[in-house]
Order: C-alpha cells, then structure tokens, then sequence
C-alpha cells in the first residue's frame, strides 16, 4: 500500500480551482494537470507499507494532539523556479498550526521508523507537473531552463492575483495511492479530528 498524510480540501475551494485550471490549462498542453477531485495538502508522503503496518501507522496518528486552523489558498509560483520549472503549484497561507502538525506528523512517524524529513515543510497544491522531472521542490541536478510552462507563465502574468478562499481545517487523513495509466487516485483510509 502506497500512503500518505494530508489535509483535505473543502468542496467550495476544490470548484474555485477548477474552475480556474479549466481557464488555464490550455496555456500548458504538455504538463500533467491535477485532477481537481484529487488535491490535498501533504502533510508527510510514507511509502510503501503493509497492511499491517497501516494498521500501526492509524493508531500512532491517533495520538497526535493540535488544534484546527485556518488556511488561504491564493497565489501561484512554480518549483524550483520560474526559468527552469517543473512544477506548478498553488500557495497556501496558514498560522504555524499547518506548520506545527507536519512537525508532529513527521515526529510521530519516525516512532514507526519513517524516515524523518530532511528539509523544512513547504506548504502547497501541485497543479500541474511539466516534463518528466521529479515533482521536488528543490533544485535537481539536471534542471535547467526550459519552456515547458512559457505560454501559461505569460497568461498568469495578464491575470490578477487569484483568491481562491479560505477554509478552517478540522481534520486530517492517512491515504492510500492507486496509481494507474489515467493518473493517481486517493483513498481515505482514516479521519484524524484537531480539536
């Protein structure tokens, strides 16, 4: 089983960003586009587990103690940067709270022996991934200057900043992955409440 942690999106945010992909998409043919109904916030990718360890990974995260939050999802940039990029991201503005539970996500983890992060949590939602390079947001070895994203760069540039709302999060969730030749799709597989 593939897993991963992250937030859930609410309903009214998901249709205001596909609304906007609908209108923008077009600009980068060539990308692989999210598909709306897909979008999270990772908070800690894991990997490959058993069911078993499943198991024990919902119950360690059941331990975790923080509070709801508020999140913002305005603005846009690419990874690692506009002249070489390959990935398209929307930003997310939240208190240290988002910050904070990726910290205790991450610590709770390593308890099971997942391997701990080794940079600091960048909070966003993937759009779009161009080319076949890794979806990091750090810079690769190979990267370099492309136009992989050079007609939507110049369409954002025309546009005005996108708000796309605000929402308070409540919960997160551990995920499966199914990946198939039409793209990922998610599974939840538990509810963790902030309080």
């Amino acid at each position: 089983m593939r897993l991963f942690i992250a937030l859930d999106l609410d309903n009214e945010i998901r249709n205001r960003i596909a609304r906007f992909l609908d209108g923008v998409c077009e600009f980068a043919s060539d990308a692989r586009w999210a598909r709306p109904e897909a979008l999270h916030v990772t908070l800690k990718f894991i990997g490959n587990k058993s069911e078993e360890d499943a198991e024990k990974l919902k119950r360690q995260l059941a331990t975790i103690v923080a509070h709801s939050f508020e999140v913002t999802f305005r603005g846009y940039g690419f990874f690692p940067s506009a002249r070489a990029p390959r990935v398209f991201w929307l930003a997310i503005e939240a208190s240290a709270a988002l910050v904070g539970l990726a910290a205790a996500v991450d610590e709770s983890m390593s308890q099971l022996g997942v391997a701990k992060e080794e940079h600091a949590y960048t909070p966003h939602l993937t759009l779009a991934r161009g080319g076949r390079g890794s979806g990091s947001p750090r810079r690769q070895k190979d990267d370099r200057p492309n136009r992989s994203f050079q007609g939507l760069q110049e369409k954002l540039a025309a546009l005005p900043q996108q708000e796309f709302g605000t929402m308070t999060a409540r919960e997160f969730f551990l995920y499966q992955s199914h990946t198939s030749p039409s793209g990922a799709k998610y599974t939840k597989l538990a509810q963790f409440r902030l309080h």
